[in-house]
């Protein structure tokens, strides 16, 4: 190997590595607010690439449909549960329809707009928006059904009820999208000759975006009153709640800022290689080792164990393809025992 080889693997291991560091960041952001290890984030990722593939052929994708009836689930779910805490009788009938009504109707209103421009075949731009706004929809209308309700369970049952959204996700993108592959085009299609590197347009979106949204994530979190709220429940959940902080919103929010993140990643990735039904099982899993690096905790630490992930795979791929998603995984091994050393046998849940 000399300069100009490892040149090229190192620019290829960054790029892949800066997605990486979107969904490492997504996984800790996620357990740190609700903890929930959230092993779809990667089916968000397939989600936004397939979603806007299928709005390439004039169609409209069947993730809109799913949607729908997802905001129905939830808002049917908000209306009962708000019936009851209001007391069951005919009072609490008009705030539950309005907590039902708030539920439903970003949702809808997303849905009908993809079902109108998805067979006009609008410019690419437009359809990347409406598959932002789509994936991103999902996140809070998932956290409703599937985790809300089990906010104060154990760690243990909520990756488990991950792992059923996760086989649910995947199953319903095969519905979806069928086994068949798709490639976007890419946002830029340029070249630049940087001496032994090729660097192209979207390696350069990549790159741009990805430090794009760790600045606004900085932001967010420093400056924003919403991002201090997420703060203080990730800190203390019930100190949160004393002090008037909504952890159900606090839970939603973080949701559709998953599902953002997902989505902004599956339309990275989407034009660089083809994204299958269940290509976000191992996209996802690739994010969840740089969380792990980081003790699902640490942003900067997800941001360099994502890098890292990406480097290792690169260079895995040159000395030995046919392993290099065991080399990857592996990483996680020594992380886990170190960390188990590090942690002096404390029982603490983390």
């Amino acid at each position: 190997m000399d300069f100009s080889i490892a040149s090229i693997l190192t620019l290829d291991g960054l790029t892949n590595g800066a997605i990486y560091a979107l969904l490492g960041m997504g996984i800790v952001l996620v357990f740190t607010v609700t903890r929930v290890i959230f092993i779809p984030q990667g089916e968000f990722v397939a989600y936004g690439a397939l979603t806007l593939a299928i709005f390439q052929t004039g169609k409209v994708p069947g993730t809109v449909w799913l949607l729908l009836i997802l905001a129905v689930v939830a808002a049917l779910m908000e209306l009962v549960t708000t019936w009851r805490h209001r007391g069951g009788n005919a009072a609490a009938a008009a705030p539950a329809f309005k907590a039902a009504l708030k539920t439903f109707v970003i949702p809808a209103v997303i849905c009908a707009v993809s079902a109108w421009a998805g067979p006009r075949n609008l410019p690419l731009a437009v359809q990347a928006l409406l598959t932002i706004c789509i994936v991103t929809a999902f996140g809070p209308l998932v956290y409703r059904v599937a985790y809300q309700s089990l906010a104060g369970s154990s760690s243990l049952v909520l990756l488990i009820v991950s792992v059923g959204v996760h086989f649910a996700m995947t199953g319903l993108g095969l519905l979806f999208f069928g086994a068949e592959g798709f490639r976007n085009p890419s946002f830029w299609d340029v070249r630049f000759a940087l001496g032994p590197l090729n660097l192209s347009g979207q390696t350069i979106i990549i790159f741009g975006a990805s430090a794009a949204l760790i600045v606004l994530l900085w932001l967010f979190f420093e400056r924003s009153l919403y991002g201090k709220a997420l703060r203080a429940t990730a800190v203390n959940r019930l100190g949160a709640r004393l002090m008037g902080i909504s952890t159900q919103n606090a839970g939603q929010l973080t949701f559709a800022m998953a599902g953002l993140i997902g989505a902004l990643s599956g339309l990275l990735i989407g034009p660089t290689t083809t994204i299958f039904y269940d290509s976000g099982f191992l996209i996802g899993l690739k994010g969840f080792v740089a969380g792990v690096i980081a003790g699902l905790s640490s942003y900067p630490g997800a941001l360099l164990g994502a890098l890292a992930v990406g480097i290792i795979e690169s260079f895995g791929s040159f000395w030995a393809s046919a392993f290099k998603e065991v080399i990857v995984f592996t990483i996680i091994l020594p992380v886990l025992l170190w960390r188990s050393l590090a942690s002096g046998g404390s029982d603490e849940e983390h």
